[in-house]
């Protein structure tokens, strides 16, 4: 099969007037995200031309330091991003959530790359750089839901989990609710975009595997690994997290510490 059509930089910078119809809408209902989007847009716009050059670069050298230095970047960035977003305290929370999250990577990759894919080069670049990149891409978005689920409910019903440790339950046992919670709203976004697969959504690796050439059978595989490894490494990293924080974010009396979340 033929590969995916070059778009030309005249007719891709054409392409930008597609933002007229949301800009104008947004600005005609005076949302005061005017700024925030066009910010937003060059970013992306600059960070995606960097990564493309960064990207090629490494995918010719393909060095396994270089590879899993870059995998590391990745996740040192997806931990403050979440962090940050998720109104946690950066002093208690940054080591549970790099862990949970190189933790999860290694896991489901490591998974994926010995049973599944069984590439000749365990660190080949071309597979491992974009499957961390999705991988955690759905990692932000699921534990920055699941996060702020399970603080704010820990913050708005504390009577409920004094209650419980008061009836003699264990911590971990008081806990139960409140992960319930978090594990529920963080895993509804996956599972609805599981169910309507194929039938309302076409997703994005599937379709820029047959963009670029490639058989749509073999990019239904590639599709169905990509999103079973995505549900799993961020329910896994959510449940990781949690546990691994409740380490620090508790002082020795089972007390919830007051700096460990800012106000929500």
């Amino acid at each position: 099969m033929n590969s995916a059509t070059d778009i030309d930089w005249f007719d891709l910078a054409v392409g930008y007037l597609l933002l007229v119809l949301p800009l104008w809408a947004i600005a005609y209902f005076r949302t005061g995200l005017v700024k925030d989007t066009l910010i937003a847009i060059a970013r992306m716009s600059v960070q995606l031309f960097l990564v493309g050059l960064y990207l090629e670069f490494i995918f010719k050298l393909n060095n396994i330091w270089i590879n899993m230095l870059w995998v590391l970047l990745m996740v040192l960035f997806a931990t403050y991003t979440i962090i940050g977003r998720s109104a946690l305290s950066y002093k208690i929370y940054w080591f549970p959530l790099f862990s949970a999250i190189a933790l999860s990577l290694i896991v489901v990759i490591g998974y994926c790359f010995i049973v599944i894919l069984k590439p000749d080069y365990f660190f080949e670049a071309r597979y491992l750089i974009p499957i961390a990149g999705m991988l955690l891409g759905n990692c932000i978005q699921s534990n920055i839901i699941g996060l702020n689920a399970y603080y704010s409910r820990l913050r708005e019903d504390q009577l409920l989990y004094y209650y419980a440790l008061a009836n003699g339950a264990t911590r971990e046992e008081a806990l139960i609710p409140f992960m319930r919670d978090a594990l529920r709203k963080a895993a509804n976004p996956a599972i609805a975009s599981m169910a309507v697969i194929g039938l309302v959504s076409l997703p994005g690796m599937m379709t820029g595997q047959i963009l670029g050439g490639s058989n749509p059978g073999v990019a239904i595989k590639y599709q169905i690994m990509i999103m079973i490894a995505i549900f799993t490494a961020s329910l896994l990293t959510v449940v990781l997290t949690i546990f691994i924080a409740n380490k620090f974010a508790f002082d020795d009396f089972d007390n919830f510490k007051s700096n460990a979340v800012k106000i929500l």
